[in-house]
């Protein structure tokens, strides 16, 4: 049973949520009181890691801008079913706007999130300071930076803010390398205070470790000078824990129970009574394929993975089916699950006709039933609408391939970081010939596969503008980042505004 630590103290969040920050703090429990232990002080920061529930679907969009404006995830159009205003498509097609659903969200999930901590560390400077404290402010300083760099990897520049209380009413820009600076500062000054072990959960030294590569590995994107050296050696610190080791069955980390996975660093706990918002395989799954899993809700019947990405695997390739649903699908009785409209067995051809699919190009069954589905997550028989698997934000084969990129970049090879990868898919080793990183980058996709990374790997590859299934080259360097969505620059016109430097 899965015990999550953000459910500690319901009464405490209450308080902190009704307390107003430039108020004196201690109208609800007395500062000479409060917090006096160990837990009570760790439930300060419950809240800060609740952001993130939103993250992996439609309420904060995170995970599908990522996935579904790369070359691996669509959400394709069927017939009648999935065009919702063509939001989907838009994201693939790097057509969206300043108004588009996922431009919207994602940016304000993301301010809830540095919000929070702010807000959190305003009453931890407000509380009587002792060393459990001051090493608790240090870890919600780290998590405020990672929704920061979420923030600047996908929106560039923004607002910087380390106080909810004396924030301004309508903050100006700053540019995205000074964010940057700033960030690889709060990191490496908090490093000393935080946690040593492997908790999956809170902002660790390992985790700061894994923030800080992400961050240096893409700095060139960020403020024009590449870093890799400086990316490697916090990804050296990361790799020098014992507690991580890559996973004999690669589908481990993915699995309802996997909380205890050597390979996850930080992940989000999603729980499908307690913690909601992993709904992947509703996205995903035909109609009729609760059937496969004892279900007790029907799915959606829409992602598919990208045709040309799917051929990108060997079909010796042991994630190229762990990693996918294709062909004939069976109930839990062993019997042929029949799609409910064309009354035909459910055989899923793992390439999808069109990203807009309707009765002028497809037949019906073609329409419902193309397009291998996302089986990565595992579906636990009995599933409900919710997924109770742990999201990894950082896991380790990440970071054994990030190795390998850096290596490679700095004149050497990654082979012996690629390597094991490999050989746990069943595939031989690396050969990247004279494309190295083009390879690694192609290795990166089918390793790491809708867990969020692929729209920053083809970023930083330079790939990201190339022409796709279905899609022609995008123009410009405008669709590297999304637009501030209108509703924020409608209510602050400074954001319209170059950033102050």
């Amino acid at each position: 049973m899965k015990i999550k630590y953000f459910f500690l103290s319901a009464l405490f969040l209450s308080v902190l949520s009704c307390t107003k920050l430039d108020e004196t703090v201690y109208d609800k429990i007395p500062g000479n009181i409060y917090p006096e232990t160990a837990n009570q002080i760790a439930n300060l920061t419950v809240d800060a890691y609740a952001q993130l529930k939103p993250f992996a679907d439609d309420n904060g969009w995170w995970f599908l801008a990522q996935e579904i404006s790369s070359d691996e995830l669509c959400g394709p159009t069927r017939g009648g079913d999935w065009d919702d205003g063509g939001k989907w498509r838009n994201i693939y097609l790097h057509t969206w706007t300043n108004d588009d659903e996922g431009v919207n969200r994602m940016w304000g999930v993301m301010w809830s999130g540095i919000t929070t901590c702010n807000q959190i560390l305003d009453l931890m400077s407000q509380l009587p300071q002792n060393d459990a404290l001051l090493k608790k402010q240090k870890e919600v300083m780290v998590l405020r930076s990672f929704y920061y760099y979420l923030l600047i990897d996908n929106y560039g520049d923004a607002p910087y803010l380390t106080s909810a209380a004396n924030a301004p009413a309508k903050p100006y820009k700053v540019k995205r390398a000074v964010i940057f600076d700033s960030l690889v500062s709060t990191v490496k000054q908090a490093l000393p205070y935080l946690n040593k072990g492997d908790k999956k959960y809170m902002a660790t030294k390992s985790m700061a470790f894994a923030l800080l590569t992400k961050l240096y590995l893409n700095a060139e994107v960020y403020t024009g000078t590449p870093k890799w050296q400086d990316a490697l050696d916090n990804c050296d610190s990361l790799l020098a824990n014992s507690a991580y080791s890559l996973e004999p069955n690669f589908l481990a980390p993915f699995l309802t129970n996997n909380e205890s996975s050597t390979e996850i660093i930080f992940s989000i706990p999603y729980d499908e009574n307690t913690f909601q918002g992993f709904r992947l395989h509703m996205r995903t799954l035909h109609y009729q394929m609760n059937l496969k899993y004892d279900m007790t809700v029907g799915p959606w019947n829409g992602f598919a993975v990208v045709p040309d990405f799917f051929d990108t695997y060997q079909v010796v390739d042991k994630r190229r089916e762990g990693y996918h649903l294709f062909g004939k699908q069976y109930d839990t009785k062993g019997n042929i699950i029949i799609d409910g409209l064309t009354h035909q067995g459910l055989d899923i051809a793992p390439h999808l006709k069109h990203l807009k699919m309707d009765a002028s190009n497809s037949t019906p069954f073609e329409l419902r039933c193309t397009g291998a589905r996302v089986g990565k997550y595992e579906i636990k028989k009995g599933a409900k609408e919710n997924l109770s698997n742990d999201f990894p934000l950082f896991r380790l084969s990440d970071f054994y391939l990030i190795k390998a990129e850096l290596l490679i970049r700095l004149g050497g090879t990654g082979d012996e970081w690629i390597n094991p990868i490999r050989t746990r898919a069943g595939i031989g080793p690396f050969n990247g010939g004279a494309n190295q990183l083009d390879s690694l980058l192609a290795e990166r996709g089918r390793e790491l596969y809708c867990e969020g990374v692929r729209r920053q790997d083809l970023i930083r590859g330079g790939k990201f503008k190339n022409p796709k299934w279905e899609k022609t080259a995008t123009d410009g360097d405008d669709r590297l980042i999304f637009p501030i969505p209108k509703w924020a620059t409608d209510a602050n016109e400074n954001l319209l505004l170059e950033p102050v430097k």
